[in-house]
């Protein structure tokens, strides 16, 4: 049975897509299935893995609305070691949280389509992208997840943000999925020449527990440049540190789970 995990943040520009893309690409690296659900209407995730959003057959807004299924809708990736399904997205899905109003358990859509497809018994990994924003779209990713992993920037402010995101995890756990979990941290942007991204580390591992699986991906501008050429790290710039730290997490993350 396939997990599905959720990449969340309230809080934009911490490393959501970045992550998506770079532990899809490690994960079927390491010969698992792996699909990505882009479900953030700028569609970064779509086109850093190289899928032309305006030249689809249907998008993940056109799942959610009912207006296509969902094998319409999912393209595949042309790499050569590995392939990474897709469901993709465009500008088109930032008019989901209106139309959505009228649907009944509209938090649950998304888990509606996921357990009544055979989407877990296909793919071993789901990774949801989620938009910067504590939305219908990142509940309905919230409500269909076994986890959550979140990127947190390395800086004073992304502290602040992660309470609030915790705060409305608990809400989401107590009141709509009580089986969702933490699945981990993913620090991001972290500059080991500065005292403050050390220090952020050190707060949100005593606030949330040595136990807590973590990841830290330091600042790389290879890494911001790959997804501009369709392209994961691995591909791009595989001998890169941030490479090396996304590798880790997939071990990491496939290790917690056999275990």
């Amino acid at each position: 049975m396939g997990r599905v995990i959720a990449v969340a943040n309230q809080k934009g520009g911490v490393g959501k897509t970045t992550t998506v893309i770079n532990l899809g690409a490690y994960l079927a690296e390491m010969g698992k299935r792996v699909l990505v659900i882009d479900s953030d209407p700028q569609g970064n995730t779509t086109t850093g893995l190289g899928i032309d959003k305006n030249n689809v057959n249907a998008t993940f807004y056109d799942v959610l609305t009912g207006n296509a299924e969902f094998a319409e809708a999912v393209e595949s990736t042309s790499f050569d070691d590995f392939s990474i399904d897709v469901l993709a997205t465009d500008i088109q899905l930032s008019g989901a949280e209106i139309e959505l109003i009228g649907f009944d358990r509209r938090e649950y859509i998304l888990s509606d389509i996921v357990n009544g497809s055979e989407l877990r018994e296909k793919y071993d990994y789901t990774l949801i992208d989620c938009p910067p924003s504590l939305n219908i779209l990142t509940l309905n990713a919230m409500t269909c997840a076994d986890s959550i992993l979140i990127p947190l920037q390395c800086e004073f402010l992304a502290l602040e943000g992660l309470s609030q995101f915790l705060h409305t995890y608990n809400l989401v756990k107590e009141r709509l999925n009580p089986n969702v979990e933490i699945e981990g941290i993913v620090f991001t942007m972290y500059d080991a020449r500065t005292n403050l991204s050390m220090q952020v580390v050190e707060e949100v591992t005593n606030y949330l527990g040595e136990d807590l699986f973590k990841c830290i991906v330091p600042r790389s501008v290879r890494l911001s440049e790959a997804p501009s050429h369709g392209l994961p790290i691995n591909l791009y710039d595989r001998k890169n540190k941030g490479a090396d730290a996304y590798e880790l997490l997939a071990e990491g993350i496939i290790a917690k789970e056999e275990n």
